[in-house]
């Protein structure tokens, strides 16, 4: 894939009248795009997915791009809460990580549970009781 270098990227764009047209956006060749639907492994039909041991300990996923998006509303009191531990994790434990990160440390430690507990986990107990 060729991919055209700064200096096609920041060119002039047109002053005086006689400017010569630039010829570097002629040599530009992008790869065609797949979209991300083909990419991905087909799911298996009608099979609930199973984590195995491996699985239930690998950590959460960190600082990185992710791909997929969930909205959570919580209440006023919930975010202030979330926001004095992201605080208390920087200042008391010198951790600076961003509410999302605690999120998803938080579900994958409650998921994590879940498996090896199964019904005595925390997740089944809260929610049985709520």
């Amino acid at each position: 894939m060729n991919l055209p270098g700064a200096s096609e990227l920041f060119r002039p764009t047109g002053s005086a009248a006689g400017a010569a047209q630039p010829q570097a956006a002629e040599s530009v060749q992008l790869a065609p795009v797949t979209p991300v639907a083909e990419t991905r492994a087909p799911a298996e039909p009608a099979s609930v997915p199973t984590r195995t041991a491996q699985e239930t300990s690998v950590r959460p996923s960190g600082r990185r791009r992710h791909e997929e998006k969930i909205t959570v509303y919580i209440s006023a009191a919930e975010l202030v809460a979330l926001e004095q531990a992201r605080l208390s994790l920087r200042v008391e434990h010198g951790i600076a990580c961003d509410r999302g990160r605690i999120v998803r440390e938080a579900v994958a430690t409650l998921l994590a549970d879940f498996d090896e507990r199964g019904a005595s986990s925390t997740l089944v107990q809260r929610l049985a009781s709520g």
